[in-house]
């Protein structure tokens, strides 16, 4: 099956595609998020795109000529995220031999936007929620208090009223957080979007491996189409990208894609 040549411009968001009902409506959230200063909560499944949104917000609000910081709460170590949030003065803990400038400190006058918030200790929630009240905080170790004029988004990929109920999660945290919330579809319930999503990735992959895949079968459509994609996007984006490899001829063919191996793993802008 010939697939469209070219993307059109109200398929697409920055970088976030998709032309079904529910991405229009996603894009007029965004859309409507750029205006103004408020606090974003981002959820959505693994692998839909949640950093993409983020930055989408970031690049098309008034804070764009500012930088964008992002941090994967889930991949700090608990004792250093403190110190990676709020930055330290030197001999603040053993091993601080400097200062360092923490990630607040960072997107001064930008966007700091943190990922997968969920994980975030209860310890550090506290702190986060009282930096978000005064905007202001104290690098670790130090006396000085430091103003701080960002603009935070977070997402999230856990049900966080679960934790709230669960005593993981601060709810006022939450409610700070989620002043304006957005839930991100996951693609089996965007079905329409995997042909424009799938040549999307084809030109891309196939432009980097040199390869002159110039459309798809309809067989292997048909697959795509029918997969749940519990990856979602990010799946995609990975299956697309090993059967140009596969591929010999010039359409990629069903057995090309290799589903049954599909685990959604892998690193894409999707997250």
């Amino acid at each position: 099956m010939k697939l469209q040549p070219e993307l059109e411009t109200d398929h697409s968001f920055g970088k976030i595609i998709g032309k079904s009902k529910n991405m229009q409506h996603l894009f007029i959230q965004i859309q409507t998020a750029t205006a103004g200063d408020i606090s974003v909560l981002i959820q959505g499944e693994t692998g839909t795109g949640k950093e993409l949104i983020a930055k989408a917000i970031h690049d098309n609000s008034p804070r764009n000529a500012g930088p964008f910081v992002a941090i994967n709460c889930a991949a700090i170590p608990t004792d250093l995220i403190e110190s990676q949030l709020f930055g330290n003065e030197p001999g603040a803990f053993t091993g601080a031999s400097e200062r360092r400038i923490g990630y607040f400190e960072q997107a001064d006058t930008g966007t700091l936007f943190l990922d997968e918030i969920g994980d975030m200790p209860l310890i550090l929630q506290t702190k986060l929620l009282r930096v978000l009240q005064e905007r202001e905080f104290q690098r670790l170790g130090g006396t000085s208090t430091i103003a701080t004029d960002i603009r935070v988004l977070a997402a999230t990929n856990q049900d966080l009223e679960d934790a709230i109920r669960d005593g993981y999660f601060r709810e006022d945290l939450y409610h700070r957080l989620a002043a304006f919330p957005i839930t991100v579809p996951p693609l089996r319930d965007r079905r329409g979007d995997i042909p424009i999503l799938t040549h999307h990735f084809l030109e891309k992959y196939a432009a980097a491996a040199e390869k002159s895949i110039r459309d798809i079968s309809t067989d292997a459509l048909q697959m795509l189409t029918q997969h749940d994609f519990p990856g979602n996007v990010r799946e995609l984006e990975n299956v697309i990208e090993r059967a140009v490899l596969y591929e010999t001829t010039d359409r990629l063919q069903p057995q090309s894609l290799l589903l049954h191996q599909t685990r959604g793993g892998g690193t894409t802008g999707y997250k």
